[in-house]
């Protein structure tokens, strides 16, 4: 069985716990709630401006001429902004658990799972927030460079799960070794196992798409992160050669 399936499986074991009920709550109904308000308050302003771009631009202009953008493109920025909204408000969730939330399921986790795991706290509660906010810019500069990508209608499903893996990765790896791993494993970690923590956010994306469960996806993404970055380390320190 691959770290990643069990990471995947003690998640949603954790997930169970009574105290995560309250967690699976809280940041999501904060983003909803916040999301909510600006589409009040703004909502008409920004599909007007999003509409004026779409008027200014000829390559817009030309794909909108095309089947079968064609048939929405009257309604197109109304329906973008409503696209948008949930995946704006999980986000807003898995920056929300990022930097306040998994404090306490990195201690539950460990509490139960890795009770002989060292606490050597190499990240820290400001690295943690720049963290976050270096995801979120990464993420709005990767949206912008792909953002041509979007007019094709066969990457329309690709795109935000690449996307979104991108972003739980890189929020929550961060978050669930800083009070555990010194910055050289935190550092090592990462880049040994690379291409493992971004599948492992991609797969997490792809849970995000449930009916229900997906509202519920960023707090058992980050219980799966806890996991799979506890056990790397676990094992690396285990490992015949000294490490720092």
């Amino acid at each position: 069985m691959s770290e990643i399936t069990k990471a995947l499986l003690r998640a949603f074991a954790s997930l169970l716990h009574p105290r995560m009920l309250l967690l699976m709550l809280w940041p999501v109904l904060i983003a909803l709630a916040l999301w909510l308000g600006l589409a009040f308050a703004f909502w008409s302003q920004a599909a007007a401006w999003i509409q004026l771009q779409f008027d200014q631009s000829a390559a817009i202009g030309w794909a909108i001429g095309v089947w079968p953008l064609s048939l929405i493109a009257a309604h197109l920025a109304w329906i973008l902004l409503a696209l948008l909204f949930i995946p704006l408000v999980l986000i807003t969730a898995v920056l929300i658990i990022g930097v306040f939330a998994m404090p306490v399921m990195v201690g539950l986790v460990a509490e139960r799972a890795y009770p002989g795991l060292d606490r050597r706290q190499g990240g820290t509660v400001a690295g943690g927030l720049w963290n976050s906010v270096a995801a979120l810019a990464w993420l709005a500069l990767l949206i912008l460079l792909s953002l041509p990508l979007w007019f094709f209608p066969p990457l329309w499903p690709v795109l935000p799960i690449l996307l979104f893996g991108y972003l739980n990765q890189r929020v929550f790896r961060y978050d669930a070794l800083a009070e555990h791993a010194t910055s050289w494993e935190m550092e090592t970690i990462f880049r040994r196992h690379r291409g493992e923590l971004f599948l492992l956010g991609f797969v997490l994306a792809l849970v995000g798409l449930i009916p229900v469960f997906g509202f519920f996806a960023p707090v058992y993404g980050g219980l799966a992160f806890i996991h799979y970055c506890l056990a790397r380390l676990a094992q690396m320190r285990d490992e015949p050669v000294a490490t720092q």
